[in-house]
């Protein structure tokens, strides 16, 4: 279907994901499957501006993009049966996979996961979460750090049968002040390699052409300026950030 197809066919709502804190629905565009969710649906917050979690959706999508890196599923913004909302094309996951779990400390994969942190599960016992050491999924970790992922929860990661990770729920994206909480901490500290640079450094080119005038009508100019700084920061820094500030490092919960 084309790119004015998805826009312009109507859009039929077959369901509602109940487990979402914004209003969240499934759809169909002729024969393709979406996710749908109207800016009317979207519960207000302490610290991002009412109404603009779809524009952040969107504007994740345009960084993934310019990245290379296909993170973020099709993603846009058009009219509903409840309004003005963000679409993305459904993607089906592999039930039998994860990447992102919490195991017994005791029993921790030794080869392909990375730890993050260890704590207590419901009954006392210590439990640790790790998550998949993959390109692909580190290649998320930058993205998140770049716009600034306030809620990379686990259940935001969808893997995919041929191995590729997607990102979903990007409404907390873009705060003009320091945000990131995710369960992708297992590079701290490690260097990028050249073919992140040269996506971060992409990212910036972006931002002074197509991008930067895309971005404009989705987030503030002092939005924008923010992602612009970020972009530089890290690369200049040339590895994983490490936790900051007085916020949580990781969301809650973690799934």
């Amino acid at each position: 279907m084309s790119a004015t197809d998805l826009v312009t066919t109507e859009l039929t709502i077959t369901g509602r994901i109940t487990t979402a804190s914004n209003a969240t629905f499934l759809g169909t565009i002729g024969d393709v499957d979406v996710v749908y969710k109207p800016r009317a649906g979207e519960s207000p917050l302490w610290d991002f501006p009412a109404g603009t979690l779809a524009h952040r959706e969107v504007a994740a999508y345009l960084v993934s993009q310019a990245l290379g890196w296909g993170v973020v599923p099709r993603t846009w913004l058009r009219d509903g049966p409840l309004g003005e909302g963000m679409v993305q094309l459904w993607q089906e996951r592999d039930p039998d996979r994860s990447a992102v779990d919490v195991v017994a400390s005791d029993d921790v994969p030794t080869a392909g996961w990375k730890h993050v942190l260890e704590g207590h599960d419901e009954n006392g016992r210590l439990a640790t979460l790790v998550h998949e050491e993959s390109p692909v999924l580190r290649r998320m970790a930058v993205f998140d750090v770049i716009v600034n992922n306030a809620d990379r929860k686990g259940d935001h990661i969808l893997a995919m049968t041929d191995g590729h990770r997607h990102g979903v729920d990007h409404g907390l994206t873009f705060h003009r002040d320091h945000k990131l909480r995710t369960v992708l901490w297992g590079w701290l500290g490690e260097a990028l390699t050249t073919e992140e640079l040269d996506a971060i450094g992409r990212v910036s080119e972006g931002l002074r052409g197509d991008l930067g005038r895309d971005l404009a009508d989705l987030l503030s100019a002092q939005e924008v300026a923010a992602l612009a700084a970020r972009c530089s920061r890290l690369h200049s820094a040339g590895r994983f950030p490490a936790p900051a500030g007085e916020m949580p490092a990781v969301p809650w919960p973690l799934f």
